[in-house]
């Protein structure tokens, strides 16, 4: 018997190579003051950048700019609306990564508002959101976070008390996303590797949640075949492969639905704290964890067949098995040493003790990990475990 679900609206979705010139009709749609959030380096990389400001301004918009260069924290977001909030901002354009679409759709929804972004905080302030919000554009340039779809912008503070948690409320769903698969032919390799990571992760934790829906099975189903098909080919050919970057902009677009109306599993919950007290970029992090998780993942419910995770890990594995086996336990085996080969071939960094994680830290991370919407709980022992892989 299917059970309940409920599914909440999407944005208006225009996807397709040379989209981007919907821009500047879009954003006067909506009215003539812009602010344009984009990354330090993206949007011109890009080589489309002079072209979308030109093509804003021949529209008789006026534009104000702002630059992300990191992931958005409370205090960024403040500044921001504070510089804005008189200015008569008609309409917020994000254009770049996951980082500034977060941090215009925070900025979005702070600058109508009185109070701190701190104070609307999940799990941090005491203040709930009235979803009052400025009109969001978003036109991302990676594929990763699905942030174009979401309801939910993450802000970090990082630091021996940080975090790293969502302002949130279904208001805040994009107005428009503009989705060109051009923007991201010049997305650099490690970014498409860690972005991607991430997509696929969202991906797979929301298609064995505890929460799924047969149509959040079916949207993540699709997007894990996109990423068996375009990850690897997006990032050895990604300057010049616009079908393989099609077909992770799409994966990542899945990615953010789906994370929307099934929610996420361990690995981001992992990621949470270890983002929150260092300062490591978040594809990264769920490109490092995913292999180890997923293994005790499998390990935990392998025994049992009759579990809707593991029927669904058995599908997952055949998508991405490149060999025919007799027994689904050889599916899933082969899965994990899977995962293992594609984060080695995407050169995912498998230490963290980089960024400053060290053994002495495992206890604390774990403390404050939640398996959200995993389909089973591992244990402590293991958490451990996987944590000290990485060091």
């Amino acid at each position: 018997m299917i059970g309940s679900f409920q599914f909440s609206p999407l944005p208006e979705i225009i996807f397709g190579k040379g989209k981007r010139d919907e821009l500047p009709g879009a954003a006067s749609a909506r009215g003539r003051q812009v602010l344009l959030l984009t990354g330090s380096s993206s949007i011109h990389n890009s080589g489309h950048g002079e072209e979308i400001l030109s093509g804003l301004s021949q529209a008789g918009l006026h534009v104000d700019q702002e630059i992300i260069s990191h992931e958005p924290s409370p205090a960024m977001i403040d500044e921001i609306a504070d510089r804005y909030r008189s200015s008569g901002i008609q309409v917020v354009v994000a254009v770049g990564g996951g980082s500034v679409m977060d941090a215009g759709k925070a900025v979005s929804a702070m600058i109508p508002v009185e109070g701190r972004t701190k104070e609307y905080l999940e799990g941090v302030g005491d203040r709930e959101h009235p979803g009052d919000k400025i009109p969001f554009i978003a036109m991302p340039t990676t594929s990763g976070t699905g942030s174009e779809m979401t309801k939910n912008a993450v802000i970090s503070e990082v630091g021996e008390h940080g975090f790293k948690k969502s302002l949130r409320h279904n208001n805040f769903i994009p107005e428009l996303a503009i989705i060109d698969p051009e923007m991201m032919l010049s997305c650099p390799a490690r970014l498409t590797a860690t972005s991607g990571m991430d997509a696929f992760t969202q991906l797979l934790e929301s298609y064995i949640s505890n929460q799924a829906n047969p149509l959040t099975d079916a949207i993540a189903l699709q997007g894990l075949k996109q990423i068996k098909k375009y990850l690897l080919r997006a990032f050895l050919e990604g300057e010049n492969n616009l079908e393989a970057r099609s077909g992770m902009a799409l994966a990542a677009m899945f990615s953010g639905i789906t994370l929307t109306h099934a929610g996420l599993g361990l690995v981001h919950g992992f990621a949470s704290p270890l983002g929150g007290f260092f300062d490591i970029p978040h594809g990264l992090v769920c490109g490092s964890l995913m292999a180890p998780v997923f293994a005790y993942t499998i390990d935990n419910l392998i025994d049992q067949p009759d579990h809707p995770a593991i029927r669904k890990l058995i599908i997952v594995s055949k998508v991405f098995s490149d060999f025919k086996y007799k027994q689904d336990k050889e599916y899933l085996n082969a899965f994990k040493e899977k995962l293992i080969h594609i984060t080695n071939l995407l050169e995912i960094p498998k230490s963290l003790s980089g960024f400053g994680f060290t053994e002495e830290h495992i206890q604390k991370v774990i403390e404050h990990t939640s398996h959200k919407f995993h389909p089973v709980s591992l244990s402590k022992e293991q958490m451990a475990d996987v944590l000290r892989s990485r060091i």
